[in-house]
């Protein structure tokens, strides 16, 4: 192996290094991991020599890595090409560094010197683009960050690429830039308009047009890969499935954002690799290919199965993650309650998404793992490894954690034993402000009463008027998901849940000027002095328990 680029690896324990006396020492966990591939092989193909990988020190690309490396150990040399951030490991290709058709070089997509370097050093012939900015969460606070590696980067790989003349640009997208697909839409085939919902999924989309224009203009040879979800060991925690067993492996409950319905597909990573592989040897310049799952599972559903492949179900009468229940049928209602936690949603969380792959099965491609048999591999994997391959994970494992350069800091947001989303409403009736307070949901809360009262209606002449101060009863407790969707409904309401933070819904038409506002993202304000002109609003202070009103009328 050479090691070229920029810096050495600095700060020992997330890329796998650790500094002694000046000198950078790999810790040697894995010497003790099981070596991971795929399953493919294809005759070399005469044309390709060297491969360069960015992001090679990640998740998905990490596991191509080794597999072209060890498949073709004659035919190809492999570059992995990698800054070493804060989700990245040189433990993840450590296994190769005595490897001679194996190189790391440390550098940045969106340095121009680094990469043309790179490219010309290593006589590089074909490109695979993984590196990339890639945790949803992350995007909805640090969106600029995301443009600028996986936009800017992508452009500075390409413009690269073109002056050398690489004969392969292989670019890694994902099912996200199709959007959301609803229960009864068709699987997204790969000309299906792009229409993506947060800013990872845009600046992906972004970076393919990218590619479309650079394999258009310049007749650059590129292929895009549209993948659903990856999952497999040597994923860093902060995504769901590794996440969740390093908590459970702590005894600690998971944290779902919102109620847990959204699903995803799900493809093991060997799987993956076999894919790219399958593209490398088979795919055509100029095409899009899907690579699907068979295998679609909702948050919450997944929970049930790391529940029951760990062995913490009550229900079951195994105890070992080795038994036979990875479906979750065995975990029974108290099991769910014991292990998980809610935490508010995304600004926005696609229910599902969905491709079609009959293009790559074309290419005589498979899914092979099923995600019975992937889960346990991937469990087994971190329950041994997943607390020592980045040093402490403590961090990664809140909810929403932030991301400042290569540091993790912990978030700080509430927990419920039950989910922060559902659908409720307040109905006016009459003048009076007569009216019903009702919730499709199961879920109710009591309020205590704290001299403001619990809840709120309006009368249809607009007056805005509370329960009686004092008074205790029973409020929806979850966000109405509409605001002036159904005509002379009207809503207002502001929910304390015991051990949580304000949750605030406001209806639109007040008569008073008032905005329509859905959830309040960050639901950590509560009124103040009721019966003022003007929504106060300001960090709450409030007793747990009680049930606050949260707009009044102006006189």
């Amino acid at each position: 192996m050479t090691v070229s680029g920029g810096e050495p690896p600095s700060n020992g324990v997330p890329n796998g290094y650790r500094h002694a006396n000046g000198r950078y020492e790999d810790h040697e966990i894995w010497k003790e991991a099981p070596v991971l591939i795929g399953t493919t092989q294809f005759e070399p193909l005469p044309d390709v020599k060297n491969i360069m990988v960015t992001g090679g020190a990640g998740f998905i690309a990490c596991w191509l890595v080794r597999h072209l490396a060890l498949t073709y150990p004659s035919a190809y040399n492999v570059v992995s090409f990698d800054k070493l951030d804060y989700c990245s490991s040189l433990n993840n290709t450590r296994v190769l560094h005595d490897r001679p058709n194996f190189s790391f070089y440390r550098g940045d997509v969106t340095n121009p010197a680094q990469v043309l370097d790179c490219l010309e050093r290593h006589r590089i012939d074909t490109i695979f683009h993984f590196a990339a900015q890639s945790h949803v969460d992350l995007s909805f606070g640090n969106s600029y960050h995301f443009t600028h590696t996986n936009v800017y980067g992508t452009h500075v790989l390409l413009e690269s690429a073109r002056k050398v003349g690489v004969r392969r640009f292989i670019h890694v997208s994902t099912d996200e830039v199709y959007g959301e697909v609803k229960d009864d839409d068709a699987d997204r085939v790969e000309s299906s308009i792009l229409a993506p919902t947060n800013p990872y999924a845009a600046s992906k989309a972004a970076a393919e047009m990218l590619v479309h224009s650079y394999h258009k203009s310049f007749k650059l040879p590129a292929i895009i890969v549209r993948s659903n979800n990856v999952y497999g060991p040597h994923q860093y925690p902060e995504k769901i499935i590794p996440k969740f067993t390093c908590l459970l492996a702590r005894r600690q409950p998971v944290v779902l954002h919102g109620d847990g319905t959204p699903t995803r597909r799900y493809l093991y990573a060997a799987d993956a690799a076999d894919a790219f592989d399958t593209i490398l040897h088979r795919g055509q310049p100029g095409q899009t290919y899907n690579v699907g799952s068979a295998d679609e599972v909702s948050n919450r559903a997944l929970c049930r199965r790391l529940i029951a492949v760990m062995g913490l179900s009550t229900s079951s009468h195994t105890s070992s993650a080795s038994n036979d229940s990875s479906n979750g049928h065995d975990v029974g209602d108290a099991d769910m309650t014991r292990w998980i936690r809610y935490t508010r949603d995304r600004p926005f969380n696609d229910h599902r998404y969905a491709v079609d792959d009959a293009k790559l099965r074309g290419l005589g491609w498979r899914q092979k793992t099923s995600f019975e048999v992937g889960l346990k591999v991937t469990v087994d994997w971190y329950l041994r490894f997943g607390e020592r391959w980045w040093g402490d994970i403590t961090k990664v494992l809140s909810p929403f954690p932030v991301v400042a350069g290569l540091e993790v800091l912990e978030d700080e947001e509430p927990v419920s034993d039950r989910p922060l989303v559902g659908e409720g409403r307040v109905v006016g009736k009459d003048e009076e402000g007569n009216g019903e307070m009702g919730s499709s949901d199961e879920y109710k809360l009591n309020g205590q009463g704290d001299g403001y009262g619990n809840g709120m209606l309006e009368g249809s002449d607009g007056q805005v008027r509370g329960m009686p101060n004092g008074q205790s009863g029973e409020a929806a407790a979850w966000p109405w998901k509409g605001c002036g969707e159904e005509p002379g409904i009207k809503v207002s309401i502001m929910a304390w849940h015991p051990g949580l933070r304000a949750t605030v819904l406001v209806g639109s038409n007040l008569g008073n000027g008032l905005p329509c506002l859905f959830r309040h993202e960050s639901a950590r304000w509560f009124m103040q002095d009721p019966g003022t002109p003007r929504a106060l609003f300001r960090s709450s202070e409030a007793q747990q328990g009680s049930m606050i009103a949260a707009i009044y009328q102006s006189s």
